[in-house]
């Protein structure tokens, strides 16, 4: 993998760049649809090139770990091939599924012994496990194991966490070494920056991240509840050591404000489920807002979904149109909301790329936010 920083938007910490992998090119910054166990949720892979076109999604190793396992995904010949993508992927390393599985998991030094959600049966996650798992797997993208805090953290336990992630991350880099790769293509593995929301741990853990010389790094622990203003500290306080010649993954985020304030930190990558979630649920982004499709306001709007959009979704179906779909519990409804929301995502960190390409980001990111916080 390759990193090449092209502008730096004049007035805030914003960035654009590329990076290069074996399966294409990833225009930065860039948000990356998430597709859990193979699939981003109810969409055809074709339907996704084509109203989205994302440059890079996302698997999940804990889901893909459990079903449909590593031994059918080997056989497939990697997660590419068994899904029919072939653009770049990227896989977490099941650390925040783990610590989401709080009553069913147990934390120890060696690793993670946790329930499965499916059938009660028990695994272990360890860094070494974990490396391999991702191998199988077949990303271009993999994650070093490490655990996610919760929000509130007592500082003793985010301190403990925090360097045994350190010390997990050590374990995954030699691992990462000494495991060949599977399908004909290299694997790049980013660590991930803990400490909760507690400047100084940040700074250490951006500091040992930094000092690794990955190829690029993450930051996680900052989608689990904690205001968004101590998640935009967290994020300058890190992005300020992380070298800006790497690229920066801001995990689990976020909302459109989300993401705009954290480009506007220093974030080049970002993944979430908001857009796909919400849009099962009926709730759309937009230019000028975000909107609850379901609502009876929109019963007799015959206008389009979002007029200052120009994708085919978005030009093809009114406002009406969906509202019914929802009302009958059409699949097609959720279908057509999950593209829209995902290509609002796609449109809206390719905006920004031009916006800080020609020098206007900063000025253009504080009318998004005001925009965006509108509910129409």
């Amino acid at each position: 993998m390759e990193f090449q920083l092209l502008h730096n938007d004049p007035k805030s910490k914003a960035r654009a760049g590329t990076i290069t992998t074996a399966h294409g090119e990833i225009q930065t910054p860039i948000f990356m649809p998430v597709g859990t166990a193979a699939t981003v949720k109810g969409v055809h892979q074709q339907d996704l090139k084509q109203a989205v076109n994302p440059d890079i999604i996302l698997g999940n190793t804990y889901h893909l770990y459990l079903r449909p396992g590593t031994t059918i995904l080997q056989e497939a010949g990697g997660l590419h091939r068994f899904m029919g993508w072939d653009r770049p992927l990227l896989t977490d390393s099941g650390g925040y599924q783990v610590y989401s599985l709080s009553a069913n998991r147990k934390i120890k030094e060696e690793g993670v012994k946790f329930k499965s959600h499916i059938d009660g049966s028990y695994h272990i996650f360890t860094p070494e496990r974990v490396i391999d798992i991702q191998r199988q797997i077949g990303a271009d993208i993999i994650m070093a194991f490490d655990e996610c805090t919760p929000y509130p953290c007592d500082y003793q336990y985010a301190k403990r966490s925090m360097h045994m992630t350190h010390r997990w991350l050590e374990r995954c880099i030699e691992q990462d070494k000494k495991s060949p790769f599977l399908y004909g293509y290299e694997q790049t593995l980013f660590p991930i920056v803990q400490g909760s929301t507690y400047t100084d741990l940040r700074e250490q853990s951006a500091e040992y991240i930094a000092s690794c010389g990955a190829a690029g790094n993450a930051i996680g622990g900052l989608s689990v509840g904690e205001p968004a203003e101590e998640m935009y500290a967290m994020t300058d306080v890190v992005c300020r050591i992380l070298p800006a010649d790497k690229p920066r993954y801001l995990m689990g985020v976020g909302t459109p404000i989300n993401l705009l304030e954290n480009i506007a930190l220093g974030v080049d990558m970002f993944d979430c489920v908001l857009p796909t979630r919400n849009a099962r649920n009926g709730m759309l982004y937009t230019w000028e807002g975000s909107i609850n499709i379901k609502n009876k306001k929109w019963e007799n709007d015959f206008s389009v979904l979002d007029p200052d959009a120009h994708t085919f979704v978005d030009t093809q179906y009114t406002k009406a149109y969906v509202r019914h779909l929802f009302t009958v519990n059409e699949m097609l409804g959720k279908q057509i909301a999950t593209l829209h929301n995902l290509g609002f995502y796609m449109a809206l960190v390719r905006k920004a790329r031009e916006k800080i390409i020609s020098g206007e980001f900063a000025s253009w990111k504080n009318q998004m936010v005001q925009q965006m916080n509108k509910r129409l």
